[in-house]
């Protein structure tokens, strides 16, 4: 019984070292995350344009623009579909007056 405990004591002392010398680790990959570079800043925001255009061009196809066809109503086909949209969709854009 001695033995069972001094084992569980050991393997618990163990774990706790291995712990210990990894959470200083831990702790430095997540101090520079707040503080982001400038060229971070601006892939950060590259990666959320590109998604946002991503996303309205996917709302557009289902609403029936096919970027891949025949262009001859290409004014038109476009505006049918972001008609088809909504407003919420595609806010006008702000008068300068």
């Amino acid at each position: 019984m001695i033995r069972l405990f001094s084992t569980r004591v050991s393997a618990v002392a163990a774990l706790m070292s291995v712990a210990f010398v990894f959470s200083p680790l831990v702790d430095a990959q997540g101090t520079d995350t707040s503080a982001s570079s400038p060229k971070q800043v601006r892939k950060a925001q590259r990666k959320a344009a590109r998604a946002n255009r991503t996303a309205e061009l996917k709302q557009l196809e289902s609403n029936g623009y096919k970027p891949g066809k025949d262009q001859a109503n290409y004014p038109q086909d476009i505006q049918n579909a972001e008609r088809k949209s909504g407003p919420a969709a595609h806010p006008a854009p702000a008068s300068g007056q």
